[in-house]
């Protein structure tokens, strides 16, 4: 096998950067052209070592030019996909050179623990979550991990709901606390006296039924809370109601809030107080909240901001949110860093190892530091994991709160314009349709949703628009019809250019 020094390596990729197209430019494609199949020479297993320099020619040759451009292009709108800042890209970079598996607490052996810890904790502080109850690597009960990204993160979320729920409720039929990761779950909920766990939500996001899949409760777990007349609203008075019978109905519940519904980008809550009122019926019930906020949590970094009068509506969607009992954020979204990079917080750490323990693995179960300090491989899914925490942490050393609310403003600035253009565009309706100009605008995040009013048009209105190359959007469906979203979370977002593009394309395709 051929040796190379690490210097000559990173001048390899140097090398290889140096040669791939620019998607800066007004003209620049975000989707390759004709993606050909993999020629044969270039998908079979060689017999033997090849020349590194020939291995690299299969990259440059046959993969690189028919990549997308979604991290490098500021619209590429589908999904919600952000870049990556140069912190974070250069601490990746240096995350594959060290390469450490983070899954023990060894600080005389790395210090990668204590970074993760500490970027845990400024996350803690960048959402403005109270410390007293969310920092991490304390006496307190604030505990919280890295993930692969929101699913994961919300898998963990129903994963300690359901130890909640059920212990609290074996407690109440027994006096015994049961915990189903040592007992498994159907000896819990027959001693709780409970024949099914329910997953209480508004438009949850998709991998919410994932979640409650993969954690046993079943996609079919979900019921909807939603406000008569509205989409995504929670209706406390159900939730009351629901809440009060869950007993004599040999029920439980975890409350599941969507914090930035993922197609429009709106918000379940609405205020502070609510979320209160909802606190307090869900302790009175035993019932886990969880809130999957992996874009939208990132709105409470403009709680306070100079200018938070401009999104007051925005900001009292996420207000409230620290009374949860479990928070999912997503790092590879409107953080900007690299795939893949989920978070999860909790206030009950205690649970996250309850649920994740690793058992009958004494050379896993070693740490030589501070108690406090959680293993990573015993609060998570994983037990072995890349080094997520260094971008996380280089980019939040080198931007903070300050420079990542320009950004979002940017964001948002660009998604206003936009709607107000469609909304305003005989061809297009935003979405959704009930809202009147001022309450759209004032409600826009970073999603637009709409369609074209001519069903013709609309039915290839995504296409169309991918077909440009100018842009990408994703497809999605809004009151049985097909609709179209522009999800805006690029860090290098340029409101005065991107309109422009986006206004040129929308006008093309429609003829």
């Amino acid at each position: 096998m051929e040796s190379r020094s690490l210097i000559d390596i990173l001048d390899d990729v140097k090398r290889i950067v140096n040669c791939t197209p620019s998607v800066a430019q007004e003209n620049s494609l975000v989707l390759p052209k004709d993606i050909p199949a993999l020629p044969q020479w270039a998908s079979s297993l060689p017999d033997g070592p090849v020349p590194l320099n020939q291995a690299i020619e299969r990259l440059t040759a046959n993969v690189l030019p028919y990549l997308n451009a979604a991290s490098l292009s500021t619209r590429y709108y589908g999904f919600v996909t952000g870049g990556v800042t140069p912190a974070a890209l250069i601490a990746d970079v240096l995350t594959s050179i060290y390469d450490q598996n983070v899954q023990v607490h060894l600080p005389s052996e790395t210090i990668a623990t204590e970074v993760e810890i500490a970027a845990l904790n400024m996350l803690v502080e960048f959402f403005q979550l109270p410390k007293q109850e969310w920092t991490v690597g304390t006496a307190g009960s604030g505990g919280a991990t890295f993930t692969t990204g929101a699913t994961a993160s919300n898998v963990l979320g129903l994963a300690l709901g359901r130890e909640y729920v059920l212990s609290e409720a074996a407690e109440r039929a027994t006096g015994k606390s049961l915990s189903v990761g040592e007992h498994g779950l159907l000896a819990v909920a027959r001693a709780a006296q409970v024949d099914q766990v329910k997953v209480l939500s508004t438009l949850p996001h998709s991998s919410i039924a994932k979640a409650a899949s993969v954690v046993g409760l079943g996609r079919s777990s979900i019921v909807s809370i939603a406000k008569e007349g509205t989409e995504l609203a929670i209706d406390v008075d159900k939730l009351q109601s629901l809440a009060e019978d869950a007993e004599a109905q040999r029920v439980a519940y975890i409350l599941a809030i969507s914090a930035g519904e993922v197609n429009t980008g709106h918000f379940a809550s609405n205020s502070a107080n609510m979320m209160r009122q909802v606190r307090d019926i869900c302790n009175k019930h035993s019932i886990w909240i969880h809130v999957d906020g992996a874009f939208g949590l990132f709105a409470r970094i403009l709680i306070g901001h100079k200018q938070s009068q401009d999104y007051q509506n925005i900001t009292q969607g996420v207000r409230g949110l620290e009374f949860a009992d479990s928070i999912t954020a997503d790092g590879h979204k409107l953080l900007n860093v690299p795939y893949d990079c989920g978070i999860f917080f909790t206030r009950h750490k205690a649970l996250s190892v309850d649920t994740c323990q690793n058992g009958n693995a004494a050379y896993l179960s070693f740490s030589d530091g501070d108690s406090s300090i959680q293993s990573p491989l015993n609060i998570g899914l994983e037990n072995s994991r890349r080094f997520r925490a260094l971008p996380v942490y280089a980019t939040l050393a080198a931007y903070g709160r300050e420079g990542y609310c320009e950004m979002l403003i940017r964001q948002i600035g660009l998604a206003r314009r936009l709607a107000v253009w469609i909304y305003e565009h005989e061809s297009y309706e935003l979405l959704p349709a009930r809202l009147g100009k001022d309450e759209a605008l004032a409600k826009t995040f970073i999603i637009v949703l709409f369609r074209a009013k001519d069903d013709t048009v609309n039915e290839k209105l995504v296409q169309r628009i991918k077909e440009s190359g100018k842009m990408y959007v994703s497809g999605t469906s809004w009151a049985d019809k097909p609709a179209t979203r522009i999800a805006i979370s690029n860090w290098r977002v340029d409101p005065e250019a991107d309109v422009k593009v986006v206004q040129g394309v929308l006008d093309n395709v429609l003829h």
